[in-house]
């Protein structure tokens, strides 16, 4: 499994929100076991559109997808939970 490259808007709110080094943590959890309990990996409604969640950390999770071949992960956005 491998991630895409960040947009550079995605690195600068992670540096700004200081969640860096928490997201990098979560992304190595998530590229090595994307069912592990930490992440609280989750597919969001509607499920048809194949978004997914993980948990940054209590108040932070990000979005992402898998392409098609299921071996690369695009973080579409970082979002406060529940927004």
């Amino acid at each position: 499994m491998n991630l895409d490259p960040l947009r550079p808007k995605t690195v600068k709110y992670l540096q700004n929100h200081n969640l860096t080094t928490k997201f990098e943590k979560q992304v190595e959890l998530l590229l090595r076991d994307f069912r592990h309990p930490g992440l609280h990996n989750e597919l969001l409604e509607p499920k048809e559109f194949g978004v997914r969640s993980f948990r940054i950390n209590r108040s932070y999770r990000a979005l992402f997808i898998y392409d098609q071949d299921m071996d690369t992960i695009r973080i579409v956005k970082i979002t406060k939970h529940y927004q």
